[in-house]
């Protein structure tokens, strides 16, 4: 996992709300979409986090301090931040998930007095596989926030936490359903199931907002990569309500 911090050679990008993405060019060998993960009370401070997975991103990987690289953005629908003011807010996140969704904690604790309860559940593979751990052990020791972590596999001698999905997790939070938003940021399966589960709990499913990152081309709607049914994700997204995916996402084919 890497973490790439952007200084602008000119002036800033336009400011970018969380769950918004850029797209991060490395000279030579492509461009890809990538989810802003930094704080977005720092917009001259631009943070992207990234798995090295495909000819991009491992180039993207490569880079030193002072390299250059191309940048345009932000884009997309982010999470309803102005939605989740006055109610409690659960926060579901899976490996990689947690990026996209580390802007949306920081405004939460940042302006903390506007939202009910606020619960982040996070789940890895492995505890080697924990993004921003220090951060996480940081928020923990705060009283206004509950930050539950738990792994799907891990040796007795190097983890004294939860082990098993995130789903697990869900009913040691304490959250009113009725006026509960949440926002879920994983692998697709997990993302199914993290919706099932809140919709068992009573979450309805129009409050319940997935980051659908996936396929992402152009950003603007044109190249086709990125079209789920009748959306297209980088235009319409990333992030969509429940109720207007979840047919969509019992098709594999799409």
């Amino acid at each position: 996992m890497w973490t790439l911090e952007i200084e602008p050679d000119g002036p800033a990008s336009a400011a970018a709300a969380p769950g918004q993405f850029n797209m991060l060019t490395a000279f030579g060998v492509g461009e890809a979409a990538i989810s802003l993960s930094g704080d977005p009370a720092e917009p001259g401070r631009l943070v992207h986090t990234i798995r090295a997975v495909g000819p991009v991103s491992h180039a993207l990987a490569q880079l030193r301090p002072g390299a250059a690289l191309g940048l345009r953005g932000p884009f997309g629908a982010g999470w309803p931040m102005a939605e989740a003011a006055g109610r409690d807010v659960v926060i579901m996140a899976g490996g990689l998930g947690l990026a996209p969704l580390r802007p949306a904690i920081y405004r939460l604790l940042a302006e903390r007095a506007r939202y009910g309860q606020v619960q982040v559940l996070y789940g890895a593979r492995s505890p080697a596989d924990i993004l921003f751990r220090r951060e996480l052990e940081s928020w923990r020791r705060r009283l206004d926030v509950e930050i539950e972590v738990t792994v799907d596999h891990a040796a007795v001698s190097d983890w004294r936490g939860h082990v098993g999905v995130v789903t697990t997790l869900l009913g040691r939070a304490a959250f009113d359903p009725a006026n509960t938003v949440a926002l879920v940021c994983g692998p697709e399966i997990m993302m199914r199931f993290c919706a099932a589960a809140l919709g068992d709990a009573g979450v309805k499913a129009e409050a319940i907002h997935l980051s659908m990152e996936r396929n992402m081309k152009c950003a603007i709607g044109l190249c086709g990569h990125c079209q789920f049914g009748p959306v297209f994700i980088c235009r319409d997204g990333p992030v969509f309500r429940y109720d207007q995916v979840a047919g969509l996402l019992r098709h594999k084919e799409l």
